[in-house]
């Protein structure tokens, strides 16, 4: 069997499976949201943080409980990285470096997963399971809980209420991520994944010295980091570790982990609206854009330039021949469009054009499919823009679902819209203007190295946490840098989201007139396509120009 054809086999299995559980996963998301009882693990939750399950909110009440949450684990995790020495399992590791504890904490909590440190010598178990893990559950619980939150916005009317943070965050966690990625776990570890409580086991080599391969509890965080696209990885080479990835198998369970809710919870709108057309279209954008992407790189990692890969086949360099292009390029596109930031090959060994490909996947939003949550709150922010200027160009107010979208609607989304833009390139222009900070962090000149600066900021930026890896990024200005840009990136979009989902849930419900646009039709999927990709050429276009599309087209 040729390595494209066995690229072609994984991909329709991926796409089979993703088809198979898309009702069944998408009607249970809904109803995991809509319903009206609460479990009794659930109930004991709310006892203890001592909250009313039954007691709604308004966007800004559910925006100060989210804002406080997400601080509280900041500092908690913080200092559960600044304590490591005292605590069990921390395999004689001692606290880790305030700068490297601070950043790591910032992603983690906004489920960006940046990592800038090597995890099996500077983090202990305890430390990757009570602290990483546990915030990979919850942070990804968030941002489906925000995104359930805007579709409500919509089907509402006359109300100041959009739900309780507190019962969509243990809902998300205890109903959905928990029983999932235990499953996902216990099939992992049948897979080779490995799952020990040991520091690391002493081989000898074939050079007859003694080496320690690290070993750790990775089958656990390696299906949450999937299905939470949360993307930090347990070892330094992520899921190209054969610990965390041993075989093609594994490879494709874990891109359908990546892919599966942010898929479904299409479904999942169109059933809350009680119009499942309306998830179709969103799902065909969705699918579309990364379809596109997906094949514009494995073209370009086939037909690279230069000798050496040529005479190669292809652009192997930086890719597992466990896995080889196909597998690699299939995993590199589901990750940056899902804000995983998990790899399975090194992006920064990619063509010019392959790695231009993957840049542009998360400037484009992260919307094909996008994150847990932030993919499908992201498309319905950039639906009601497209809807917004189909309004303007026949002159008459915009509708979407009911709602008519005014200025304080379109100024919320303008908001979410802009927010990263504005992190990504203020921070690339800001550690552009100081060589001095470059000189010694950036291992690449010209086209590539201003790749690898945009590549940092755009994935911090957009909450993916994946890297270039030829940009070292641990002195105290990237570090701080860096981690503003997930903040920001982060939480003023949720902000924004849920100040437009309190402006939608308190409209009357408009009737739609001969005059209003369908929304659940092709027209309308081409229009939502066009502004995604609209919005993504104007903003990032001239940095795009100056990197990966010079460097392609040397």
């Amino acid at each position: 069997m040729s390595v494209t054809t066995a690229g072609l086999l994984q991909l329709g299995v991926l796409l089979v499976l993703l088809a198979v559980v898309y009702v069944p996963l998408g009607n249970y998301l809904a109803a995991v949201y809509t319903s009206g009882k609460h479990w009794r693990v659930e109930k004991a939750v709310y006892r203890v943080v001592g909250v009313d399950p039954d007691a709604e909110q308004r966007w800004t009440g559910y925006a100060a409980a989210l804002l406080a949450f997400s601080f509280l684990s900041i500092v908690l995790l913080y200092l559960l990285q600044r304590l490591q020495g005292l605590l069990p399992l921390s395999l004689g590791r001692g606290p880790v470096e305030p700068g490297i504890a601070f950043n790591t904490a910032v992603s983690f909590v906004t489920n960006t997963n940046w990592q800038s440190y090597v995890p099996e010598t500077v983090m202990g178990h305890l430390v990757q399971m009570a602290g990483l893990t546990v915030q990979n559950f919850v942070s990804a619980a968030v941002g489906m809980g925000v995104a359930v939150a805007l579709v409500r916005g919509f089907v509402r009317a006359s109300s100041d209420r959009i739900g309780n943070f507190w019962v969509d965050l243990v809902r998300g966690t205890v109903r959905v991520l928990l029983p999932i990625s235990f499953v996902a776990a216990i099939v992992l570890v049948a897979l080779g994944v490995t799952m020990s409580l040991r520091a690391g086991v002493d081989v000898t080599g074939v050079d007859g010295q003694q080496h320690t391969i690290a070993l750790a509890p990775a089958a656990s965080q390696e299906a949450i980091k999937e299905l939470g696209t949360n993307g930090g990885g347990i070892f330094n080479a992520n899921s190209a570790h054969p610990f965390e990835n041993p075989n093609g198998i594994s490879n494709v369970l874990e891109i359908f982990l990546l892919l599966v809710i942010p898929v479904c919870l299409t479904r999942a709108f169109g059933v809350m609206v009680r119009d499942t057309r309306q998830g179709h279209v969103l799902l065909v954008v969705m699918g579309v854009l990364w379809g596109g992407l997906l094949t514009a790189a494995w073209w370009a990692e086939t037909h690279p330039n230069g000798p050496a890969a040529l005479l190669a086949g292809g652009a192997l360099e930086g890719k597992e021949v466990r896995f080889d292009i196909p597998s690699s390029v299939l995993f590199a596109v589901s990750t940056t469009g899902t804000s995983t930031g998990a790899v399975n090959s090194l992006h920064d060994s990619y063509t010019g054009l392959g790695g231009g490909v993957v840049l542009l996947n998360m400037l484009l939003g992260e919307v094909a499919p996008g994150g847990v949550g932030a993919g499908l709150y992201g498309i319905l922010v950039l639906a009601v823009i497209a809807v917004f200027l189909a309004g303007l160009m026949v002159g008459r107010t915009p509708e979407y679902l009911g709602k008519k979208l005014g200025r304080p609607q379109v100024t919320a989304a303008a908001i979410a819209i802009l927010a990263m833009p504005t992190v990504v390139l203020l921070g690339t222009g800001a550690a552009l203007a100081q060589p001095w900070e470059l000189s010694s962090a950036l291992a690449n000149t010209g086209e590539h190295g201003l790749s690898e600066v945009l590549y940092a900021y755009a994935s911090t930026g957009n909450n993916n946490g994946s890297a270039f890896a030829g940009l070292t990024v641990t002195s105290p200005f990237f570090q701080s840098t860096l981690a503003l840009a997930m903040l920001f990136g982060r939480f003023v979009p949720i902000l924004a989201v849920l100040a437009l989902a309190g402006s939608l849930a308190a409209q009357k419900r408009v009737t739609p007139g001969a005059g209003t646009l369908p929304t659940n039709g092709p027209l309308f999927g081409v229009l939502v396509g066009g502004t995604v990709v609209l919005v993504a050429a104007l903003t990032f276009f001239p940095a795009l120009a100056l990197g990966p599309i010079a460097e392609a087209l040397a």
